[in-house]
């Protein structure tokens, strides 16, 4: 069993360690908060055990009736692999710890390339990540243009992409942030940071992205326009999608034209948390003018990288040869085909 500790139990940690412990080959050893909340509560009634970043905060989640298994350092010492889910900028300082106790490290798109070297997308560069002692998982953004512009550019080639997202103000629990009544443009200049760090991945794609920010807490949406090398037409790109594990197809059929009709589709689906792992493809959006591929795609800003975080384990660890066999025993032990 490969031993996980996930240190940052937020957003993204709490569902990557419930990923973790459902895959028959992992194990979560710890999970990390810097202060009592709602979500150690949870890691508690999931039986993982609390570790803490600070020893002098001991008493206050004792005070809270939340048992401590000893800090951080106690927590990586028990890992194989550890998960840094912690805020950006902070998985960055974490990094002498994780050198000091020889343990391998997954970042999240938070942190610069530089922090880990190796920018990961499961179905790109997989065999790459093989071995290496740290690794970063690319942001919920950065992996959905990886996912469609890889599928096409081994079928078709790729000659350019544009992109434009608009993207979420907040996940849904965070009540300080906004935007509450403007759209705003992150950042004015073009192109937005998405497109580089694509680039980190794919860095034969030409590609340039610009990026806005709406008031709004469920999902990103891309308005993607790809420039193929070769001919194609909409049934070849409908099947492939089709048999992509980490894409599916927002049929016609369904009535869905929004990022909220979507949320309830995955809660009725029994997705839990409505995560979608998958980017969500319009197949009505899909269309071609000569070799000029257009479409629309959401990505749920919470769940996408909890899949890839996964198989990056695997990668490391050297204990799965191939990236579609890890990302089937990915999908299955999460009990999900794309939609």
């Amino acid at each position: 069993m490969i031993k996980v500790a996930i240190n940052g139990y937020g957003t993204i940690g709490k569902r990557v360690a419930d990923a973790v412990a459902a895959q028959p080959d992992m194990e979560v050893v710890g999970v990390s908060k810097t202060k009592p909340s709602a979500e150690a509560y949870v890691a508690r009634q999931r039986g993982y055990p609390l570790y803490i970043a600070e020893m002098s905060k001991r008493q206050a989640f004792e005070d809270a009736g939340l048992e401590i298994a000893g800090d951080v350092t106690d927590m990586i010492k028990h890992a194989d692999v550890v998960v840094d889910a912690t805020p950006g900028g902070i998985g960055e300082k974490n990094k002498k710890l994780y050198e000091l106790y020889g343990v391998k490290a997954i970042w999240q798109g938070g942190e610069d390339h530089e922090v880990a070297g190796f920018s990961f997308c499961s179905s790109c560069n997989y065999s790459e990540a093989k071995n290496r002692q740290f690794v970063r998982v690319v942001s919920c953004n950065t992996t959905g243009l990886c996912r469609i512009i890889q599928a096409m550019d081994e079928r078709f080639g790729v000659g350019r992409v544009r992109a434009t997202m608009v993207r979420r103000g907040s996940d849904p629990g965070e009540i300080k942030k906004g935007p509450v009544d403007a759209i705003v443009l992150n950042p004015v200049k073009v192109p937005s940071h998405h497109g580089p760090d694509v680039q980190t991945v794919l860095p034969q794609i030409d590609i340039t992205t610009m990026a806005m920010i709406v008031p709004t807490t469920f999902m990103h949406m891309h308005a993607l326009q790809m420039d193929l090398k070769s001919d194609a037409t909409k049934e070849e790109i409908l099947a492939i999608i089709e048999k992509h594990p980490r894409m599916g197809l927002v049929r016609p059929g369904t009535g869905i034209t929004s990022t909220a009709e979507l949320r309830e589709y995955a809660q009725d689906l029994g997705r839990p948390r409505a995560d979608l792992y998958e980017s969500a493809i319009f197949a009505d959006s899909i269309g071609l003018v000569g070799r000029e591929l257009f479409l629309f795609q959401a990505i749920h800003q919470e769940a996408d990288v909890v899949v890839e975080n996964v198989d990056a384990i695997r990668a490391m660890m050297n204990v799965v040869d191939e990236a579609a066999v890890s990302i089937e025993m990915t999908n299955r032990a999460l009990g999900f085909t794309a939609i």
